[in-house]
């Protein structure tokens, strides 16, 4: 009888090439937004 637990399809070999690189395309697009930001001025 196959195991139906939840825990067997949570454990995944690894991330895809494509999420590896969506994530890493990610982190790269919110980088930049932060350095878009300028300092605020103190008055």
């Amino acid at each position: 009888m196959a195991d139906k637990s939840p825990r067997s399809r949570m454990s995944q070999k690894g991330k895809s090439i494509k999420e590896k690189r969506s994530d890493k395309h990610a982190k790269e697009e919110a980088a930049k937004h932060h350095e878009i930001i300028p300092p605020r001025n103190k008055h």
